[in-house]
């Protein structure tokens, strides 16, 4: 097989190659090695309305389609339902990325089973959802507050340029029908504010004494999304919830175990402490108890606890962007443990930030610079060890595993106008993004009660190669095989790797004739 090296500057920044199998590959599977993790990768590409489910050979299995780009996440139940975010637009009164509004749930066979709005001008879904045991559904919301609030909240009005405040929300829905729920638990991060800006206002205190509390006037955006928080994550184990806090620059863990009422004070609850945030790790400086030396995430995505049976479970996974990086440019993903004692409270020395110092394990690339984005952006712990990102404004997903070795480099071949023909460029949206961008990668293993007894028959590449269906009727058998062997494998292989000596089908048992009308059909459409 022809083999070159293929750098991906063009989406990743430069230096980041791998070995590829094709002359000008520009999308789909790069590169697959030894020590991948079997399974199959959920995706949504921002720009469109379908969501694919990959194997590790890049080759599509299953598709769904909606009538709306996603609102960001997406997720595959263990009962084989896919849940989506989606954003219908409409809305005047929130507008900001990871805007969403809707929840949808699809069957299988592609039917929407269940689609909750949840978008008005008081407040609207954005970003994510978490799926919890139960079959509830947590939503991720802005809620709207005047400025008038804003100000008797204690706010600066020097960082109040938009008039008006979104702070974040969670609400928990119980399905009910086809296009109803019941909210049935509500927390509001309003509830559960700090200031020392102005003693005269509501919530005046000292914020280093009260790491439990937010402060209204910490901010790096003065927008009225001032949090922008972008991921929901549930643990239930200890029936909490983690708020990944964009512009803060933190996680946050808050108590799910309270009733509403608790949850809108200061008491009650597992932890005894309402609503209050119950951990927090980042940004000591969000809470006067650090200072810039000891800020550890950089406009982060993803928070998240490493799911149970997993290396690392329990840990904190994030995807720290690292845009702003004192020291460069550059992404990484930090895995730290969260300080936990036997009775299940976080500790917390007196007047000093929570712990730990600094993540337990971390992963850049061999040269930083290389692996840079901006916004968006996930990762994945797998079953064996290696961990699944996607840089998110470039449409790549690349597996590393624990010595730092690259094992799968998959770049999404699919814009808002289909799906690219393998060496066509993808196109280039602003500076920092493209028109192939992804806001998460998700693995299933091969043994997900979700996928059990489901068609997973590969159904070839996302990406167009070699004209493959322009082809198609070339040849009058039924099955498009040539001379019995399988048409596209044939076709695909011509595609990337030419008339090489280790073509797929033997030579001397494919009619020669055919194959020379192959070449020529290829060279004409290409």
């Amino acid at each position: 097989m022809n083999t070159r090296s293929i750098c991906l500057s063009f989406v990743v920044g430069a230096g980041m190659c791998a070995s590829a199998s094709a002359q000008n590959q520009t999308t789909g599977l790069f590169f697959r090695g030894p020590s991948v993790q079997p399974g199959y990768t959920l995706f949504s590409p921002l720009s469109g309305t379908e969501t694919y489910l990959i194997d590790v050979n890049g080759e599509r299995v299953h598709t769904w389609v909606s009538d709306y780009v996603p609102g960001n996440s997406y997720y595959l139940t263990e009962t084989g339902l896919l849940v989506r975010t989606a954003d219908p637009g409409g809305n005047p009164v929130f507008s900001a990325g990871g805007d969403a509004g809707l929840v949808e749930v699809f069957n299988w066979d592609g039917d929407l089973v269940w689609s909750y709005l949840y978008s008005n001008d008081q407040h609207r879904a954005h970003h994510d959802i978490a799926i919890m045991p139960n079959g509830n559904v947590l939503i991720l919301a802005w809620e709207f507050r005047s400025g008038a609030e804003s100000l008797a909240a204690g706010r600066d009005p020097a960082n109040l340029p938009s008039g008006v405040l979104w702070p974040e929300t969670v609400v928990e829905v119980r399905p009910t029908g086809p296009t109803t729920g019941d909210i049935v638990w509500e927390w509001r991060l309003w509830d559960h504010l700090i200031q020392d800006f102005d003693a005269s206002k509501d919530n005046f205190g000292v914020v280093a004494d009260h790491p439990e509390l937010v402060d209204i006037n910490y901010e790096n955006d003065p927008t009225a999304d001032w949090i922008h928080a972008n991921a929901l994550d549930y643990n239930a184990e200890l029936d909490q919830i983690m708020i990944c806090a964009n512009r803060f620059f933190e996680v946050w863990v808050i108590d799910h175990s309270t009733t509403t009422e608790e949850a809108a004070g200061h008491t009650g609850g597992n932890s005894g402490k309402g609503g209050d945030l119950l951990y927090r790790w980042g940004n000591p400086q969000a809470y006067d108890r650090g200072g810039p030396d000891d800020q550890r995430f950089f406009n982060q995505h993803d928070a998240h606890w490493i799911a149970p049976g997993l290396p690392g479970a329990g840990n904190i996974l994030v995807f720290n962007n690292g845009r702003d990086r004192p020291a460069g440019d550059f992404s990484s993903v930090e895995e730290f443990a969260p300080p936990l004692n036997a009775n299940g409270d976080y500790v917390m020395t007196p007047g000093q930030p929570f712990g730990p110092a600094d993540p337990g394990w971390s992963f850049t690339a061999a040269n930083p610079e290389a692996m840079f984005a901006s916004f968006l952006s996930g990762a994945q712990r797998q079953p064996n060890g290696n961990t699944l990102m996607c840089l998110g404004p470039w449409g790549v997903f690349a597996e590393v595993d624990p010595l730092d070795r690259f094992q799968w480099l998959y770049v999404n071949p699919v814009t808002a106008s289909g799906a690219l023909t393998q060496g066509e460029e993808v196109p280039f949206l602003s500076p920092t993004s493209t028109a192939n961008r992804a806001f998460r990668a998700v693995r299933y293993p091969e043994n997900y009660p979700g996928l059990a007894g489901r068609d997973l028959t590969p159904q070839g590449p996302l990406e167009g190669r070699a004209c493959a269906a322009d082809l198609s009727g070339l040849w009058g058998q039924p099955d498009g095989s040539v001379n019995g062997f399988d048409f596209l494998a044939v076709v695909q292989q011509l595609g990337t790797d030419g008339l090489g000596a280790d073509l797929a089908p033997p030579l001397d048992l494919v009619d020669f004739a055919d194959l020379q009308v192959v070449v020529q059909a290829i060279g004409n459409c290409q």
